[in-house]
Order: C-alpha cells, then structure tokens, then sequence
C-alpha cells in the first residue's frame, strides 16, 4: 500500500501507527522486517519523515499461513473487514496443535477468508473454546483488530455468558466459585483445583432445575483453560456430559457447555455489538425430554 507523508518532523513509526489502523509495536515490527520503504528504500523506526515522501507498506497479513485451508463448514454469525463471530460447533478443536495440523476451526476459516498473520498456527484467534465446547467465538481478521481484541479480553471489556447443563440440583439460585486452577499433576491433558494455581473465578445463576439436573448461566471474571468444567466438577456438579471432568460415560457430542451470548465494543468502529446463538440441537433435545424438579 502506498502512502504519502503529509507531516514531517515525526518518527516512521509513529507516522505510520497515526495514519493506519496498526499500533506502534505492529509498525515498527513490520519496519524491521523490511516491509516498509520510503522513498523506494528500507528505513529504521527512527527515521524522521520528510513532507511528501512516499511511503510504501505492506500489510503482515496471509491467506494461508503455512496451514492447509479447508472446506470444512462454519457458521458464520457476523463479518466484516476486522473480525468475525462464529458459531462454533461442538467437536471441532479451535486450532492447529501438536500432531493436528488440520481438520480444525482455523483450516476451516482459512478457506473463507484471510485472517491476521500471527507468526504461529492461531491466525485470528483470540480466545478459544475446547474442542466440545460449542457457540460463539470471535475471530480477527486484521492485525490492529487481533491487538485490540487481545486486549479486550486482557481488561475483560467483552462480556460472554455461557449455559451449561450440570449433574445434580443446585441448593441455590446464584452462586460464585473463586477457587484457584493449574494443571493436574498426575495428568497434563487435565486442570484441577489446588493451592499455587491461578486465580479463577466464576459465577453462575440457575436458569431451570430438572429432575437429577440444573440449568445454568455462567460469566467468567477469569478465563483460566477448562475453567466452567473444573470449577463445575470441584462443587460437585459436573457438566452434562463431560468426558474428562465427569465420571460417567460420555457420549461423543461432549459436555453439554454452550457459549450463548457476546457482548463488546468493536475494536475499530466502536460500534456496540450483541449476539445471541440457541443451543446445539442435541443439547436443546436433551433438555426437551427431561422432567422439570
């Protein structure tokens, strides 16, 4: 992209992180990688810039990031330019890891759209949901997007509300877990409850009891991995379902554990944005066939 200076007397990088959606730290990046010349020549972060100099720049971003795009179906709740909100299905892992490079949500996307190049195998991600966890995720698509995002979630400025189905009748309306989470001595693919983890909160309120089982909404003050199954599990009343935290057999939809509701600001426009999504058809059929308490 092609840029001509209207100021002078200012750093590249900061002319440049005034001028385009990028901050800072992502221009100055992209200035020591050589992807930013002036005048037809690669410069440094300090260089002063001159009125009228030109000013060529190129975006950091891929289609493909070394990863194999996929055809893999995703729903698609909201785009445009920056981000995405999608509506994950459950069974689907997020992204590319150890011994899995394909087959998962970022393959999918990748053959959608192009999503912000992270030098890494997460483009676009965020924030994650497990494998077995279904609904709503945000996903960027630019770089100044991905940064702000990040951020968000950081400062916890985007709001998410999930409803999970536990084992067992909660005694109270509403509750709130604050129980610190690291990860299972005995078994490394496990987080559990102990002393020396990481701070962890969770509050939940009961939507419907059932027979044998309790509705609930839960919103996170910390976003620790395995968060809601672990604390669910640590108060007795595992997720529905869940093959790791709870005791009986599963079968191969998973917990019943749903990302419901996304509430945030967008990064760019700063435009309120609200997103509600149903539960999975097996969850919601579940449900439909329990006898109320």
């Amino acid at each position: 992209m092609k840029l001509k200076a209207l100021k002078e007397n200012i750093r590249i990088d900061k002319y440049l992180s005034e001028e385009t959606l990028y901050s800072r730290n992502i221009i100055t990046k992209m200035i020591n990688d050589g992807l930013v010349l002036v005048n037809g020549k690669e410069v440094k972060p300090s260089y002063i810039v001159k009125l009228d100099d030109e000013i060529d720049y190129e975006i950091n971003i891929s289609k493909d990031n070394n990863l194999e795009a996929e055809d893999i179906e995703v729903p698609i709740v909201y785009e445009d330019d920056d981000l995405m909100v999608i509506n994950k299905p459950s069974g689907l892992v997020v992204h590319p890891g150890a011994g899995n490079k394909n087959h998962t949500l970022v393959n999918g996307l990748l053959y959608h759209t192009s999503l912000s190049k992270t030098g890494d195998t997460r483009p676009g991600i965020v924030h994650r949901l497990d494998k077995d966890t279904s609904g709503l995720m945000i996903v960027a698509k630019s770089l100044k997007a991905h940064e702000l995002l990040s951020l968000g979630f950081k400062n916890k400025t985007i709001h998410r509300e999930y409803v999970a189905l536990v084992e067992g009748i909660l005694p109270s309306k509403s509750g709130f877990i604050d129980a610190p989470i690291k990860r299972d001595e005995n078994n490394f693919q496990k987080m559990m409850v102990a002393s020396g983890g990481k701070e962890a909160r969770t509050h939940f309120t009961v939507i419907k009891k059932y027979k044998n089982y309790t509705l609930i909404r839960l919103v996170l003050e910390t976003g620790r991995t395995h968060q809601i199954r672990v604390h669910l599990a640590y108060i007795g009343h595992p997720v529905y379902n869940d093959p790791v935290y709870n005791k009986k057999k599963a079968t191969s939809f998973g917990q019943f554990l749903h990302s419901e509701y996304l509430k945030f600001n967008h990064p760019i426009t700063g435009k309120l944005l609200e997103f509600r999504c149903p539960l999975p058809d097996e969850f919601q059929n579940f449900l439909n066939e329990l006898e109320d308490e």
